[in-house]
C-alpha cells in the first residue's frame, strides 16, 4: 500500500550528504512538526532540483532571509522513507508557495508507489536551490572527455577506449 506525505508548511527543508566524496548518498529532508521525511535520491536529481528551482525563482519576487547555514544539516534518521524516482516543481501563485512533487522510484511494473508533497516558502526554495547547487559542485571534477567523475587515481575514460586514463 502507498503511502503519501503533505507537508504544507513545513519548517524545515534541506539537501544533505552521508559519507565522503565519491561515495556520497543524498538526501532531502523536511520536517513539519513531529514529522521528519527523509528520502534519497541521486546526485544528478539534485542537481536539476537546484536548476529547476534557481530558473523558477528568477522570475518571482526576491526571497527574504535565508537560513543560517548550521540549520541546513540533516537531522539523524534511521532509514529514508523511499528513493526518488520523479520529481516535479510547481509555483502555487495563490498561497506564493513553491511547490515540489516527489515519487518513488519503483520498477515500471508496479503501480503503487510512494509520493510526497512538499509546499516551500520562496526563501526554503531559494536555499535549497543554494545548498543543493554546492553539495553537486563539491563533488570529484567531471572527466573533460567523457564527464564522468574524476577518480583521484584516474579512470577507464569510454572516449580514450581504455587508454591513458585521465588524471585529476
Amino acid at each position: 500500500m502507498s503511502e503519501t506525505y503533505e507537508l504544507g508548511e513545513p519548517t524545515r527543508v534541506i539537501a544533505g550528504t552521508v559519507g565522503e566524496v565519491g561515495r556520497r548518498t543524498f538526501f532531502l529532508q523536511a520536517r513539519e512538526g513531529d514529522l521528519l521525511l527523509t528520502l534519497k535520491l541521486e546526485k544528478q536529481q539534485l542537481g536539476a532540483l537546484a536548476e529547476s528551482l534557481g530558473r523558477l525563482l528568477q522570475d518571482l519576487p526576491r526571497p527574504g532571509h535565508l537560513p543560517e547555514i548550521e540549520e541546513l544539516q540533516l537531522e539523524p534518521f534511521d532509514e529514508p522513507a523511499f528513493a526518488v524516482g520523479t520529481l516535479a516543481v510547481a509555483f502555487d501563485a495563490v498561497a506564493d508557495r513553491v511547490v515540489l512533487l516527489v515519487e518513488e522510484l519503483v520498477p515500471a511494473e508496479e503501480i503503487e508507489r510512494d509520493e510526497a508533497r512538499l509546499s516551500l516558502s520562496r526563501e526554503q526554495a531559494a536555499s535549497l536551490a543554494i545548498t543543493g547547487a554546492q553539495l553537486v559542485a563539491a563533488g570529484r571534477p567531471p572527466c573533460p572527455l567523457c564527464g564522468f567523475p574524476l577518480d583521484p587515481r584516474g579512470h577507464a575514460c569510454p572516449r580514450t577506449n581504455g587508454h591513458r586514463p585521465p588524471l585529476t
